[in-house]
C-alpha cells in the first residue's frame, strides 16, 4: 500500500525535522512526503525539501490546518493520505501498524493512532460525536470539574483502550483512504482551525465508512509549538470553529434561540477562557491575593 505524507506547516522550527526522523521508522515501505507550508519564514520547510523524497508545497498565505491539508493530498495517486502535525514523534512501526489495521478494517475510511503526550500521558484523541447535552456539560463543567460525566463520556476516557469505531479521531494524525477522502470532498475550509478534523470524520462516517481507533500504533505530541505564540487567537478560532460546526447541526427559523444562545454561550467562554490563562500566567491576581482579598 502506498502513502503520501502531508505535513501542515507554519513556523514550526526543528520539529519538522525531528518529525520527518521518526517517520523514516515508522514504515518499512517508501513514503513520499508534502510539506504543505502557510507561509513560514524560519527556513524549516526549505531544509525539509532538501531531504530525499520531500516535496514543499507554498499555499501562499496561512490557509488554516484543513486548508493546507487540502492542497497537500491534491493529485495524489497513493492509497492512503497520513495528514500530520509537524511536532510529532512517529514511534518505530507506527504507520505500519496503521496499515496493518486497514485488514482487519476493510471499511476503514479513516484511522488513527493513540497520541500520547511527552510525559507519556495518553491524549483523549478518539471521541464521541458531541451531542447538544454532553456539549453544554463539558463547556460549563470541563475546567472546574474535570472527572464530570459529561467531558468523561464524550472523551472516552473510561476503562482501557482498545481498537475500534469511534466518533472522531484528533486530526493530529490521521491515516485517510484516499478514495474517501476525494469522495467526501477533503477538509472543509470554513474551518481555519479546530473542529475540522471532527467534521470530516463525521462525514466520512456519514458517507459509510468506518471511522476506526488503533491504539497499538503510537504517536508522540509535543503539541502548541506554533498556536502557543498566538494562544488569544487560537483561542477565538476554537470557539468560532465550535460555533460554526454546532449551528450547522440546527439549522432553520425554529433554531434561532438555540443558535443565539449557543453564541453567547461561547462568546462568553471565550472570555472566560482569556481570564483563566491571565490568572494562570500570573498575569491577573486571584482574590486571595488581590488587595483585601
Amino acid at each position: 500500500m502506498s502513502v503520501r505524507a502531508v505535513v501542515v506547516t507554519y513556523f514550526p522550527g526543528d520539529h519538522l525535522g525531528l518529525c520527518l526522523d521518526s517517520l523514516e521508522s515508522a514504515s518499512t515501505s517508501p513514503i513520499s512526503v508534502v510539506v504543505a507550508d502557510n507561509g513560514s519564514t524560519d527556513g524549516a520547510p526549505e531544509a525539509a525539501a532538501r531531504r530525499p523524497g520531500v516535496t514543499l508545497l507554498r499555499t501562499g498565505g496561512n490557509l488554516g490546518y484543513g486548508g493546507a491539508a487540502n492542497l497537500g493530498a491534491a493529485g495524489a495517486q497513493e492509497d492512503w493520505l497520513l495528514v500530520a502535525n509537524p511536532d510529532l514523534d512517529f514511534t518505530p512501526g507506527s504507520l505500519d501498524a496503521l496499515l496493518a489495521a486497514t485488514a482487519r478494517w476493510p471499511r476503514a475510511g479513516v484511522l488513527g493512532p493513540a497520541i500520547h503526550t511527552e510525559d507519556g500521558m495518553l491524549y483523549p484523541s478518539s471521541r464521541l460525536l458531541p451531542s447538544l447535552g454532553r456539549g453544554i456539560g463539558h463547556a460549563l463543567f470541563g475546567w472546574i470539574w474535570p472527572t464530570n460525566p459529561w467531558t468523561a463520556a464524550y472523551r472516552r476516557e473510561k476503562g482501557a483502550p482498545a481498537e475500534g469505531t469511534t466518533g472522531w479521531l484528533s486530526g493530529a494524525c490521521l491515516l485517510l483512504r484516499r478514495e474517501t477522502f476525494e469522495q467526501v470532498g477533503g477538509f472543509d475550509t470554513r474551518y481555519f482551525m479546530y473542529f475540522e478534523d471532527l467534521d470530516l470524520c463525521e462525514r466520512i462516517g456519514k458517507a459509510g465508512w468506518d471511522v476506526v481507533y488503533v491504539p497499538s500504533s503510537v504517536v508522540v505530541h509535543e503539541g502548541g509549538h506554533s498556536t502557543s505564540k498566538h494562544s488569544a487567537a487560537m483561542a477565538r478560532a476554537h470557539h468560532v470553529s465550535a460555533y460554526r460546526y454546532l449551528a450547522g447541526r440546527y439549522v432553520g427559523a425554529r433554531y434561532f434561540p438555540l443558535r443565539l444562545v449557543l453564541r453567547l454561550g461561547l462568546w462568553g467562554r471565550f472570555h472566560a477562557s482569556r481570564i483563566v490563562g491571565r490568572v494562570a500566567a500570573g498575569a491577573v491576581p486571584t482574590r486571595s491575593a488581590a488587595p483585601g482579598g
